[in-house]
C-alpha cells in the first residue's frame, strides 16, 4: 500500500525530532526547532524554523508540511496560526513519565512504526525498571533539589521529579512538581529551599551553564548539606528537560549515577 503516513513533518520541539531519527524516519522531517541538539546531525541536515515560543510561520508554510508536531499549551499560539492556514497540527502535552511513553508511541504509530516504536519503548521501560530495582536496595535516599532556573528559583517539572524517584532520590518539592507551568513552580524565597535541606542540588538552567560556585555562595546556603559536602551537579537541559527519549535514557542515567555516588559515600 502507498505510504499513508505524513511525508513532510515539522517538529517544533526537539523530542519529536530525536524520536523520528531513532526510528529511522528522519527523511520525513522538513523543519526543526532551533534548540535541537539531539541528534547533533539534525542541525546540519534540517532547516531551523522555530524557537520554543515563536516560529517562522511563513517559512513553515513554504515547506508545505502535512503534519506539525509541537509541545504544550505554550505553543498554542503557533499552533493556532498554522491551523488557520490549513495545516494539520498535533500538540502533545506530556508532563509525566507515563505521558512521555504515550506520546512517543503515538508519534511512532503516526509514521507507520508502531511495532518498532513499541519495542524501543519496552526496552526503555526495562532500563527504568532495572534502575528502580537497584535504587530499591539503597539504605538511604538523598533529598534532591532540582533547579530548572536560578533567578527566580524554579523547581523540577513532574517527569523530572518522577525520574528522581526512580533513580533513588526524593524530590524536596514534590508538591510543585505537579504544577505544569514554570511560573507555578517558582520558589520566591531561597530560604524555603534551605529549610528543606537538600543532600544534592542538580541544576539544569534551560540552556544556561550551571554555576555551582554561585549556588554555594547564596546567602544562608552554607549549611545546606549539598553545599557543605560539594554535592552540586549539572545535567544539561537537552538531556533531562526534553520530555522524550533523552529524559528516559541519558537523563535518568545521569540522575542515577549522581544519587548512587551519594549513597556509596553514606553507606
Amino acid at each position: 500500500m502507498h505510504d499513508l503516513a505524513p511525508q513532510r513533518i515539522v517538529c517544533l520541539t526537539e523530542e519529536a525530532t530525536e524520536w523520528l531519527y531513532l526510528l529511522g524516519q528522519e527523511r520525513r522531517i522538513v523543519g526543526i526547532s532551533g534548540y535541537t541538539v539531539r541528534p547533533r546531525r539534525a542541525r546540519d541536515e534540517k532547516p531551523k524554523v522555530s524557537a520554543f515560543l515563536s516560529a517562522k510561520i511563513d517559512k513553515i508554510l513554504a515547506l508545505q508540511p502535512d503534519c506539525v508536531f509541537g509541545f504544550s499549551d505554550l505553543q498554542a499560539d503557533i499552533a493556532a496560526l498554522l491551523i488557520k492556514a490549513g495545516v494539520q497540527v498535533t500538540i502533545f502535552n506530556q508532563r509525566s513519565v507515563a505521558e512521555i511513553f504515550s506520546m512517543l508511541y503515538q508519534v511512532a504509530a503516526m509514521v507507520g512504526e508502531a511495532e518498532q516504536g513499541l519495542a524501543r519503548l519496552l526496552a526503555m521501560q526495562a532500563e527504568l525498571d532495572a534502575i528502580a530495582r537497584k535504587a530499591a536496595g539503597f539504605k538511604r535516599r538523598p533529598k534532591v533539589f532540582f533547579e530548572e532556573w536560578d533567578e527566580p528559583h524554579i523547581s523540577g517539572i513532574r517527569w523530572v521529579s518522577e525520574l528522581i524517584g526512580i533513580a533513588g532520590g526524593d524530590d524536596v518539592f514534590p508538591e510543585l512538581a505537579q504544577q505544569p507551568m514554570g511560573k507555578d513552580r517558582i520558589i520566591a524565597d531561597g530560604q524555603a529551599i534551605v529549610a528543606r535541606a537538600p543532600d544534592i542540588v542538580i541544576g539544569s538552567w534551560c540552556g544556561k551553564k550551571f554555576r555551582p560556585e554561585k549556588v554555594a555562595a547564596r546567602p544562608g546556603w552554607q549549611d545546606v548539606p549539598a553545599v557543605r559536602h560539594g554535592q552540586l551537579f549539572e545535567i544539561k537541559s537537552a538531556d533531562i528537560l526534553q520530555p522524550g527519549p533523552a529524559a528516559l535514557t541519558d537523563g535518568v542515567a545521569q540522575l542515577h549515577r549522581i544519587i548512587s555516588q551519594w549513597v556509596d559515600q553514606h553507606a
